[in-house]
């Protein structure tokens, strides 16, 4: 099983704290919040490669970092990957990104993808684990609990199974407060579906969009996320994170 980390946005609500550094490398309780994600991926066992797709502008400082984190924490395989975008005027797009390392690096493990810029305060394995037994996709859900919050988000129904019936990307008039979150675990034969829906002009931004392709052509299982989840989107959650983190 491979990781894929998506770091090639340019996060200009967070201007000027992301002029000259990649949101997911911004400090939070004492550390860079991409650490959060990969020590709670630390615990996941037979992980392979993991691949970290960026940009232009940010590729030096990811690998940078990279090296950094393998000499002092871990023996990680880290890949960065350079989506050669310079500014949101031509970036590739969430699942443009996606596509360009499944294709380029030619995967075709089981493969796990999440946004870096979102924040658990628990391990991952429980996540891997549930997937791995359900061999199939699988999306991350957080209940935000407001209906007015989840408009920013998408909203999802679900049958009996914890299988999606329904995905609406930015409700207008939602009903559920259950939204998915961008961490995925892809299988194998899911994967290569990625070059399918590239291949039909479909919309290479916002991975949910992947997601409400996906669920009607083969079963979409979903995993609640325990504890809290933080989606780092401005100045206001970036405080809140590394206050709660920090306790």
């Amino acid at each position: 099983m491979q990781v894929l980390i998506l770091a090639a946005g340019y996060a200009t609500r967070l201007y000027p704290l992301t002029l000259n550094k990649p949101k997911p490398l911004l400090p939070v309780a004492g550390k860079p919040m991409l650490e959060h994600i990969i020590d709670h991926l630390a615990t996941v066992p037979d992980l392979g490669e993991m691949f970290i797709v960026t940009n232009q502008k940010f590729a030096s400082h990811f690998t940078e970092w990279s090296e950094k984190y393998s000499r002092e924490k871990t023996a990680f395989d880290f890949k960065i990957i350079n989506d050669g975008s310079t500014s949101d005027a031509d970036k590739l797009g969430a699942i443009g990104d996606i596509h360009l390392v499944i294709t380029k690096e030619n995967v075709k493990d089981d493969l796990v993808v999440v946004a870096g810029d979102n924040l658990f305060d628990s391990s991952l394995a429980p996540f891997v684990e549930f997937a791995r037994s359900k061999k199939t996709a699988v999306l991350a859900t957080y209940d935000v609990g407001d209906l007015e919050q989840i408009k920013k988000y998408c909203s999802i129904t679900l049958g009996k199974d914890g299988v999606i019936t329904a995905f609406e990307e930015k409700p207008k008039n939602p009903t559920s407060t259950l939204t998915g979150i961008a961490l995925y675990y892809f299988p194998a034969e899911v994967v290569q579906m990625i070059k399918t829906y590239i291949a039909e002009g479909n919309n290479p931004d916002q991975p949910g969009r992947l997601i409400q392709w996906l669920y009607p052509r083969v079963p979409v299982h979903t995993w609640r996320v325990p504890g809290r989840w933080f989606d780092i989107g401005s100045k206001e959650t970036l405080e809140e994170a590394d206050r709660i983190f920090g306790q």
